[in-house]
């Protein structure tokens, strides 16, 4: 049975394929042309990214859509510390003149001309593009930059998109920050810290395929986090097994109480894993962790 489970766990741990992110840059190379090719948006400073599961190398399903930013740095969504901080900020900036609303639709617009109306559906958050042999199937999601000021001057900047149908209002999110404390932790875990986390998103997989609720309530986003704040020494061994049972063990010791775990953050390190709006509880997340070890078998 473990040489069964070795296997398995070495085939689970596996990154994407070269022809995976072949297909995946083709599907961000032909968006960024769409954007280059509209003359309503050929002109403004504008980038074309890869964000989410793909572009921090743990994705799991062969062939799954790839998420893709279209970011528009023209107009930006600040947020202040306080008043005092707003007031001398606003000093220099400029009232903007170019709406999200707008933008949206010009994205719309410029994608169905690159690839067809049958072939782009628009969503409440984003616009899914058909994939084909050439390149995976991807949501296109519209976002102005979010600025986080700490003073007048200095400030952490992200994505920020309105929803649709305004539900929620906003969101926002950090891929520069994510990318680059997960690869710093990458690193210090000698590569160990992604191999965990996409076995334990394949072992998601297949218990929510099995009919466990906890898995299939579990997004894989939030393992990845939960991963995160595992300490660097919990991945000290280069056996794979190991390398499970001991996250999944220090996790799920650390999430018994909301004490244990209340400060821990995304990977960004600019949102709490377990305050606000989240779509998912400490609970849940320690429910998932439990089932995650006697699925297994640990």
């Amino acid at each position: 049975m473990t040489m069964v489970q070795d296997t398995r766990l070495a085939a689970w741990a596996q990154g994407p394929s070269v022809t995976e992110e072949q297909r995946v840059e083709n599907a961000q190379r032909m968006v960024r042309e769409a954007i280059q090719q509209s003359p309503a948006l050929q002109a403004r400073n504008i980038a074309v990214f890869v964000q989410g599961s793909h572009r921090n190398r743990v994705n799991v399903v062969q062939g799954s859509d790839v998420d893709l930013g279209v970011l528009c740095y023209d107009t930006y969504f600040p947020h202040y510390p306080d008043d005092n901080v707003k007031a001398l900020a606003e000093r220099t900036a400029l009232p903007a003149t170019y709406t999200y609303s707008v933008f949206k639709d010009e994205i719309e617009q410029a994608l169905v001309a690159k690839f067809g109306r049958f072939s782009v559906s628009r969503g409440r958050k984003a616009f899914d593009v058909t994939g084909n042999t050439y390149r995976v199937e991807a949501d296109v999601a519209a976002f102005f930059e979010h600025r986080r000021y700490t003073s007048a001057t200095r400030y952490h900047s992200g994505v920020e998109m309105i929803p649709d149908d305004y539900q929620p209002p906003r969101i926002r999110n950090w891929p520069e920050q994510h990318y680059g404390n997960g690869v710093a932790k990458n690193q210090r875990t000698y590569r160990r810290y992604k191999r965990v986390v996409r076995m334990l998103k394949k072992l998601r997989l297949e218990m929510s395929e099995n009919g466990i609720q906890s898995a299939t309530n579990t997004p894989g986003f939030l393992i990845e986090c939960l991963v995160f704040n595992a300490p660097d020494t919990t991945f000290g061994s280069s056996e794979n097994r190991e390398l499970l049972k001991s996250a999944l063990a220090w996790l799920y010791s650390n999430t018994q109480r909301d004490e244990e775990c209340n400060e821990w953050g995304e990977v960004s390190e600019l949102k709490y894993i377990f305050r606000g709006s989240q779509p998912w509880t400490r609970a849940s997340a320690n429910q998932f962790l439990l089932d995650a070890w006697a699925y297994f078998g640990f």
